[in-house]
């Protein structure tokens, strides 16, 4: 894995791909101590400030892990009477996800998958999706946008329990049941 730094704009590279990401919002300083060392900085901030320091650090650290491990989130289809069904289109440069018979309803709901991005129905467990990618931004957009897409309007969310939701998430291999 190899980073580097120039004008406060980091591209993490790793086996898994490269992921790049620019902080010129926020006054930090960005230095590459060593291969293993990144420090962050910042001169006089604030309260408020300073704490953009461990978010920079989170962002960063998330960076790697995704070129490292990358990121899997397990979405499960849940439905009483009408069964919710996935269509994918396109190829693997701009997959469309369509979701279908959501309570019942004629109308379909597509999706577009970000590139980096792949979904895919899993093979073990019956209505589970796997949302797979490097970057954790991309793949938790596209399991929010899925589950905003299958969500029950102007009826009782105690008894129309129907929708798409999360079920785990984390790096791939160490994930973790909400």
């Amino acid at each position: 894995m190899t980073a580097v730094v120039k004008a406060r704009s980091v591209t993490i590279t790793g086996p898994r791909g490269v992921l790049s990401r620019e902080f010129k919002h926020m006054q930090v300083d960005i230095v590459k101590e060593s291969d293993e060392k990144l420090h962050l900085a910042m001169w006089f901030g604030q309260r408020k400030q300073l704490a953009c320091l461990r978010t920079v650090q989170s962002h960063i650290q998330n960076m790697i892990t995704g070129v490292t491990k990358g990121f899997l989130y397990k979405l499960r289809l849940a439905y009483a009477h009408f069964p919710i069904t996935l269509e994918f289109e396109g190829t693997e440069d701009a997959q469309i996800v369509i979701i279908k018979n959501f309570l019942g309803q004629r109308l379909n709901h597509a999706l577009k998958v970000p590139k980096g991005v792949t979904v895919s129905k899993s093979d073990d467990v019956k209505d589970q999706i796997e949302v797979t990618g490097n970057s954790v931004d991309d793949v938790s957009r596209t399991a929010a946008l899925m589950h905003g897409s299958a969500k029950v309007l102007r009826k009782d969310i105690r008894k129309f329990l129907d929708g798409i939701y999360v079920s785990e998430k984390g790096p791939i291999g160490e994930l973790a049941a909400i």
